[in-house]
């Protein structure tokens, strides 16, 4: 059976380094936004890379290594290395930059004992019903005593911090670097800035007991995949996903059910390893609960 092309094909290098700029351009302009949303101005914003069809290399001399100027640590590390006589040049300094980065990450966050990380969209309004909820969600969880970790952005990431802040428990922030400048939100009293998303998620698992999932784009996907996968294969347990907004998950656990499951893909016990919700005090009791259970168990351990 002949294969249909796409209308837009990924082949064509011009088309598709267009589409990353402009997809750059959006992701950044969505905090920004998300910043104004909620009465601040942004951080002045670094340049995006010139969309271009070959772009000048510069020395990175913090790790010696052939880079592009506005590239970020993690692009730095995915690019195609080097010549073979410069590869002792580039990587081996950044293995000790990665292993710097994780020791900071324990360090700053090796005293907590409960916490919840909340993921979700850096664009939402203070004035819509899920940063009004997140909030809620944030204070309901500092009152049971957990520690809220979000992304350290605006939108709802800004609204867990300001529940669990106002509330009177411990308000975290793990920022990431990205090609331009997203600042952090104001209520955040331990602010963690990491270079590799890699290292960043590992705190994110490491010291989360459950994940409360808000509407949000690709990271907040990439996010709360990557939790079912380590619940799925085992390696982490009676952590909860919670997905907080059934009218904006239900396309997606439609499209799980009749086409992954009918499909064999995963089975049909993968879907319950997540719980929807429209209700901050449900989201928090399912936590709660989770969180019971993983005392229990460690006890019996």
């Amino acid at each position: 059976m002949a294969r249909r092309k796409s209308t837009k094909p990924a082949t064509d290098p011009v088309r598709r380094r267009s589409a990353e700029h402009q997809a750059l351009t959006a992701y950044q302009e969505r905090v920004i936004e998300g910043h104004r949303a909620a009465g601040r101005e942004a951080p002045p914003p670094k340049p995006a890379p010139k969309l271009a069809s070959s772009i000048p290399a510069r020395v990175d001399d913090s790790i010696r290594d052939v880079v592009r100027a506005a590239d970020t640590e993690d692009a730095k590390l995915f690019q195609s290395q080097p010549p073979a006589d410069d590869f002792t040049r580039g990587d081996p300094w950044r293995v000790l930059r990665i292993m710097g980065e994780f020791i900071e990450g324990f360090d700053k966050l090796a005293g907590l004992e409960k916490a919840v990380t909340v993921f979700g969209s850096a664009r939402t309004a203070p004035e819509d019903p899920q940063y009004k909820a997140a909030v809620e969600v944030g204070g309901l969880l500092a009152k049971r005593d957990f520690a809220v970790i979000t992304g350290a952005g605006p939108g709802i990431m800004e609204a867990a911090n300001k529940g669990a802040r106002l509330a009177g428990g411990r308000s975290i922030g793990c920022n990431i670097e990205l090609p331009f400048e997203q600042g952090s939100n104001p209520y955040i009293d331990t602010l963690v800035q990491f270079r590799y998303f890699f290292v960043r998620k590992t705190m994110f698992i490491k010291y989360s007991a459950a994940f409360i999932i808000f509407p949000g784009g690709f990271g907040t996907l990439d996010e709360m995949f990557e939790a079912v996968t380590l619940i799925q294969t085992g390696k982490i347990s009676q952590v909860p996903v919670v997905l907080f907004g059934r009218h904006y998950w239900a396309g997606l656990f439609r499209w799980l059910q009749t086409r992954v499951v009918a499909e064999k893909k995963i089975s049909a016990g993968d879907i319950d390893l997540m719980t929807l919700t429209d209700d901050p005090e449900e989201a928090v009791e399912v936590v709660a609960a989770a969180y019971a259970a993983q005392v229990a168990a460690a006890r019996k351990e």
